[in-house]
């Protein structure tokens, strides 16, 4: 299905939530993994703003998909990066206040995508965040960015490690600059809205 993005607005408390109508999926991941490139390749479309400085998002932005008909379909959110959240032992703990609600609470979200780096080894801060998703029961997909960067024999390598280290059964490999896994990662979007009650 071929949907049209609209940016909805930018959140800095859990007022400012667009209401919650269709199923939501919710980006995460560091601040330099890559999050707002994909989120572009994705949606085919320079929607998401990519900074040149890591940590830029500061709200979480919410972008609207649509049909040919203009009917929405899904929702996707885009939340601040670690670098600026500065997550340490606990994730609740020092994130912005109304991150966490989001996470926990939002009645609509289907889907949280945790993005992480393929050049580089498992994050205590990625693991933490998995934890985190798994104890407040909401489901989740782990993407490995930056495959294009990796060769054959390092790419499984690394997928390896992060499975291992992330202690998960699948990481999706994708690139936001070839194109690699993306379609792979829609159906993963498009599966998270059957799942929705």
């Amino acid at each position: 299905m071929r949907y049209t993005t609209q940016f909805l607005l930018s959140a800095l408390s859990a007022a400012q939530f667009p209401a919650p109508t269709v199923p939501e999926i919710a980006f995460l991941g560091r601040s330099n993994v890559g999050k707002s490139s994909l989120l572009n390749a994705l949606v085919g479309d320079k929607a998401a703003k990519v900074s040149s400085t890591p940590g830029r998002t500061r709200a979480i932005n919410f972008f609207l998909l649509s049909d040919e008909k203009q009917r929405p379909q899904r929702m996707l959110a885009d939340l601040p990066g670690y670098g600026y959240a500065k997550i340490s032992k606990s994730i609740s703990a020092e994130w912005p206040k109304f991150i966490e609600p989001y996470l926990a609470e939002r009645a609509t979200l289907s889907l949280c995508i945790c993005l992480v780096d393929s050049n580089i080894p498992p994050q205590e801060r990625d693991r933490q965040l998995i934890e985190w998703l798994r104890a407040a029961g909401r489901r989740f997909a782990v993407v490995a960015t930056k495959v294009d960067r990796l060769s054959g024999n390092v790419r499984t390598k690394n997928l390896h490690a992060l499975k291992k280290g992330l202690e998960v059964e699948d990481v999706l490999a994708v690139s936001a600059k070839t194109k690699y896994g993306i379609g792979e990662l829609w159906a993963r979007v498009e599966a998270a809205k059957a799942d929705q009650a």
